[in-house]
């Protein structure tokens, strides 16, 4: 094993690992000096998750790295939700009573752009619509934006990774020029491996905490490491960055979901390279940047 993963392993276990710095990749490199500071789901205090309205919120609000979630429908569209049902942040009850319980996969792309995707939210948002994928990538691109996109429950949608990368490669996502404004994600370690197999060039991050002996093997494949943040410890940070993943620069880790001023400064603290944030504002302040 290498001998600066031995150093920092040891130095976890003992609970005084040092912070590994130095973020090489776009990526790692954010607003808030050292630490990127991603608006989840946009700026999805201010504006109904994953719609345009809230990446356009965020844009508006001066950050540029948003985060969002991509399904299929029943027609094999690409969507952009994070629930594996239309109940909680559209109007689906309403325009469709009998076909609980509402499924984005038993629904065509047709049927779920008339829904409304705002009202939930606030009235002053009442006709908001679920974006495609293809819409939603538009207006990224309009907003000189970048993306962490993660592909949401990918077991239920066989093949999502080679359709997504292929909208994102028909969008000119996957040229040299975009492919540093972007990283796929997902919870499902099979889902990310996959979309490095078929595009290695791709920043890839997986959802959640492997154990550090899990780490040389994630290293393999994902470039990020990122867990909620209440399972963070310095000594885990440290541990990660000890490892360099398929591109060559030690993985970085981006902690979800921050939405305070105290909590913000403490896990900044552990060493962390991004903040993921319904309130990147708030997250901002806290980090100290103009």
């Amino acid at each position: 094993m290498h001998a600066r993963v031995v150093a920092a392993i040891a130095a976890a276990v003992l609970g005084t690992a040092a912070i590994l710095l130095s973020p090489t990749s776009d990526a790692r490199a954010g607003e808030a000096g050292e630490v990127t500071v991603v608006a989840h789901r946009g700026a999805s205090a201010y504006a109904p998750e994953n719609t345009l309205a809230s990446i356009d919120k965020a844009a508006q609000l001066g950050f540029t790295w948003v985060e969002n979630d991509v399904q299929r429908t029943k027609d094999g569209k690409l969507v952009v939700i994070h629930d594996d049902s239309l109940q909680r942040t559209t109007n689906v009850e309403d325009v469709f009573p009998g076909r609980a319980p509402w499924k984005v996969k038993d629904f065509t792309a047709a049927e779920i752009a008339r829904l409304d995707a705002g009202s939930w939210f606030s009235p002053a948002c009442t006709g908001t619509r679920v974006p495609t994928l293809q819409q939603y990538m538009r207006r990224v691109e309009h907003n000189h934006e970048k993306l962490l996109l993660e592909i949401k429950n990918p077991e239920l949608y066989p093949g999502i990774e080679q359709q997504t990368l292929k909208l994102l490669a028909n969008e000119g996502w996957l040229d040299h020029a975009h492919v540093g404004r972007l990283v796929v994600q997902s919870f499902s370690a099979d889902s990310v491996r996959t979309v490095h197999e078929l595009k290695p060039a791709v920043v890839t991050a997986f959802l959640g905490m492997p154990s550090m002996a899990q780490l040389q093997r994630y290293a393999s494949f994902v470039d990020l490491i990122n867990p909620s943040y209440g399972s963070l410890s310095q000594g885990y940070v440290a541990a990660v960055h000890a490892f360099d993943g398929p591109h060559g620069r030690p993985l970085g880790v981006f902690a979800w979901t921050v939405n305070d001023a105290a909590t913000a400064r403490k896990v900044a603290g552990l060493g962390v390279d991004g903040v993921i944030t319904n309130k990147p504002d708030v997250v901002r302040a806290a980090l100290g940047s103009d």
